[in-house]
Formats: C-alpha cells, structure tokens, sequence
C-alpha cells in the first residue's frame, strides 16, 4: 500500500536522518520525497510504499508519531486512497 507521510515543525538537525531511518529500519520504501524550510519552519512530504513493512499500517502510525513527539515536530501518516478518492467525480 502506498501512504503519504507528512512532517511540519521548527526545524532542527537530524528529522529527515531520523524519519527515513524509521522508515528503513521497517521495510518501508521511500517512492518520492521533498523538504521546503520556511523561515524557521521544516515541512516534508514524502510518498511511502508500506507493501514489505513489518509493521501494520496501525503500528507504523503509532511509530511516526512517537518520534515526531521525540523530535518537536508533527508526523501524519495517510492511506494514498484518502488523496485518490478526493478527486474522484
């Protein structure tokens, strides 16, 4: 399944190292990714592949959001479908 992750907060040395991180160490594929700083603020979407994870969609939620608490930024984890059926007609 592919998912969308996002992370916005003050930035700081070590959240890309520490999210892709997180990501590698489960499996998680990286598909796309950009980073914009604005001013002082760090915002990074990336486009995820979760097909080999160890981890259930559930579980890789509760991970991202623990370390977005850990690094003073938020972390949301969203279902590529949520995009998808926005659009539909």
């Amino acid at each position: 399944m592919r998912a969308v992750v996002t992370v916005v907060g003050k930035d700081r040395t070590g959240i890309i190292a520490t999210v892709s991180g997180l990501l590698y160490k489960n499996d998680v594929n990286i598909l796309d990714i950009t980073q914009t700083i604005m001013q002082d603020i760090f915002t990074m979407i990336t486009l995820i592949d979760t097909t080999n994870s160890k981890l259930d969609f559930a579980e890789l939620k509760a991970e991202l959001e623990k370390v977005g608490d850990e690094l003073g930024v938020a972390i949301t984890l969203q279902q590529e479908d949520l995009f998808n059926s926005m659009h539909r007609i």
